[in-house]
């Protein structure tokens, strides 16, 4: 009981620490929750550059505001909804999107997961960077982080159709670049 009560005075201690700007207690924090973090932010990037700038956008981001994080709430929770954002504020900046309609839309699955459990975690990670960022962006606010169709075209704003769209399109790419994989590991 003591270690629990403990690790919650730490963390508000910390997160103190970072309101009154202490450079200690932010180093402490940005390594605490980098490796987390920087998964985040690599799911919605090109590359490994491109990840770093938005995680480091984010940290300024985190520290800046971290006055409004609710003790007693989810603090990794709380970092995580902050780099998602950036990540978008990210593509919105970098990216002109290109959004193509579809006459029709199949819901797409990939069968056998046994391809996917044959993959790294690197591969999976490649296949899903490889995506273009409309679609990777898309596939990622809907598959990882679970938002709906209406809230990404809100937060990205497209259609909740091209949302759709787009999703179905990365399911697409991804399986061909799922099977391409399998096939080079049958041999």
């Amino acid at each position: 009981m003591e270690i629990a009560i403990n690790l919650k005075n730490q963390e508000k201690d910390l997160i103190q620490a970072c309101v009154n700007k202490e450079r200690w207690a932010q180093k402490s924090l940005y390594e605490s929750y980098y490796g987390n973090l920087m998964g985040v932010c690599l799911r919605y990037s090109n590359n490994r550059e491109d990840a770093l700038d938005i995680l480091h956008d984010g940290f300024i981001k985190i520290f800046k505001h971290i006055e409004k994080y609710k003790p007693g709430t989810s603090l990794v929770a709380w970092m995580r909804r902050i780099m998602v954002n950036t990540a978008i504020d990210f593509y919105r900046k970098e990216v002109r999107r290109r959004t193509e309609n579809l006459d029709k839309v199949y819901n797409q699955q990939i069968k056998g997961a046994d391809a996917i459990s044959q993959m790294s975690e690197q591969e999976v990670l490649e296949a899903v960077r490889s995506l273009t960022p409309s679609y990777r962006t898309v596939f990622n606010l809907y598959v990882i982080e679970g938002f709906s169709h209406k809230e990404i075209a809100k937060k990205l704003d497209i259609t909740e159709s091209t949302s759709r769209s787009n999703l179905v399109k990365a399911r697409m790419k991804l399986k061909n670049i799922i099977k391409t994989k399998f096939i080079k590991h049958e041999h």
